[in-house]
């Protein structure tokens, strides 16, 4: 490094504010606990002294560049980025060479950071490989796409894949106050406050990213000085992520409002509301998983029998999701918001579990039938247990008129289909077979 290269490293003026406060410890990453807490295998390794290759898989600005940083400071060793968009082979062996060089001779250890390394084709990802193995380089690549399918198994296999998370609320809170308090490397300098509408609105607008947080936050504080003022207000938050930012309260009456909107839009059919109420908790930062959830109910509680595919497609949503993360995953929710919303509508599973519910705790544990018991010891079929029990697969249609509750309860009918869509079938057949019960000579 030369003197302009060195000056131009202390120099922090055009640094952007997320570069500029990037954790150089491992223990002050915030937001992924599960990767650099106490315990985890990062910070055992740190302990050790010995850093595996790894990959890591997660969103945008989660902390992928940061850890490899604080990874390489904490073992002592280089931290050489490139990123697999500009890098060629060339650059992979340049990069290789320096770090056989650092090794030999400084002792060196250098972390390779890859940054994107999906985009990485076969033949940059063998040329990466031998060194990979060797040890000459700690292979630490981030990609925002599944490694099993972008990454081949030959290098796969030589690290370990570490999924980081979107960062929750409460750290990208305390990853504000830093920035704000900061005078060395953020904006305490500047002696900015921070209007409590735009900290929400912040916090909604970076939806879990660290480096999508601090970038709005430092035009934002640019935009307020720009006006005369040291306050930042929600206006510059909108004017710096150049949208309309929608906030409600995760906890008060506005979040229920929207939700229960949500709902009834869903049970009364109409798709278009539905979204309408969707995209509005989307864009207020409600979590996904919430969202999804919600829908997994409804299919059971609103629609049932009627179309037994809507809890499939909805239990799938929540699976996607949880595989694609956002923003693609807000395809599967929509597909299971317009189809939830669409499909005919019956609530009489909820009906048929809340009639059974009641009479239990009213009537507590009744007898069950002598017939319907099990029998595996002699005593147990002396005292009539399993006796007269019929087979219903021994008859036609596999049917037979039997009880099968309590006889306190026996003419008891919890589920009642009602008879829209796929119930209608179901309704008819259960009225056939109560035509059967009803012909049947009364046991005495």
């Amino acid at each position: 490094m030369d003197l302009f290269e060195h000056a131009a490293e202390h120099d922090v003026m055009g640094v952007p504010l997320a570069e500029r406060m990037r954790p150089r410890r491992l223990a002050d990453v915030v937001g992924q606990p599960h990767l650099t807490g106490p315990g985890s295998l990062l910070e055992r390794a740190v302990r050790q002294g010995r850093v595996p290759s790894i990959i890591l898989w997660g969103p945008p600005g989660t902390g992928k560049t940061t850890i490899a940083e604080a990874l390489a400071h904490e073992v002592k060793g280089r931290c050489v980025r490139i990123s697999a968009v500009l890098a060629g082979i060339k650059d992979i062996r340049e990069a290789v060479e320096d770090a056989r060089r650092a090794r030999n001779e400084r002792r060196e250890p250098t972390l390779l950071f890859v940054d994107e390394i999906h985009r990485f084709n076969k033949a940059q990802q063998d040329a990466l490989l031998p060194h990979v193995e060797k040890g000459v380089v700690t292979l630490v690549g981030a990609t925002t796409e599944n490694p099993s399918f972008e990454v081949n198994a030959a290098l796969l296999s030589r690290c370990r894949v570490l999924v980081t998370k979107p960062i929750p609320a409460a750290d990208l809170a305390a990853l504000l106050d830093r920035a704000l308090a900061d005078v060395e490397r953020g904006l305490g300098a500047r002696k900015l406050t921070l209007d409590d509408v735009a900290r929400r609105a912040l916090l909604v607008a970076a939806a879990g990213d660290a480096r999508r947080l601090l970038t709005s936050l430092e035009v934002a504080a640019d935009m307020a000085e720009a006006a005369g003022g040291t306050t930042v207000l929600r206006e510059h938050v909108e004017q710096a992520v150049s949208k309309r930012v929608l906030l409600y309260d995760h906890g008060g009456e506005q979040h229920y409002d929207v939700v229960s909107a949500f709902i009834k839009a869903l049970r009364g059919s109409d798709p278009d509301a539905a979204m309408h109420y969707l995209v509005r908790m989307l864009e207020a930062g409600e979590d996904p998983i919430f969202i999804l959830r919600r829908l997994v109910i409804f299919a059971s509680e609103d629609i049932g029998s009627a179309e037994p595919m809507a809890l499939v497609v909805a239990v799938n949503a929540l699976q996607a999701f949880q595989v694609v993360g956002m923003p693609e995953g807000a395809l599967p929710l929509t597909q299971a918001t317009t189809f939830l919303a669409t499909a005919p509508k019956s609530n009489a599973v909820l009906l048929a579990y809340q009639g059974a519910r009641k009479d239990v705790l009213e009537h507590g544990a009744l007898e069950v039938p002598l017939h319907l018991r099990n029998a595996p010891t002699k005593l147990m079929a002396g005292l009539g247990y399993g006796v007269e029990y019929q087979y219903p697969h021994d008859f036609e249609g596999a049917y037979v008129v039997e009880d099968y509750l309590p006889e306190r309860l026996r003419g008891r009918r919890y589920y009642q289909p009602k008879g829209e869509g796929q119930e209608r079938a179901i309704k008819e057949r259960l009225a056939a077979l109560e035509l059967l019960r009803r012909k049947r000579p009364e046991h005495g």
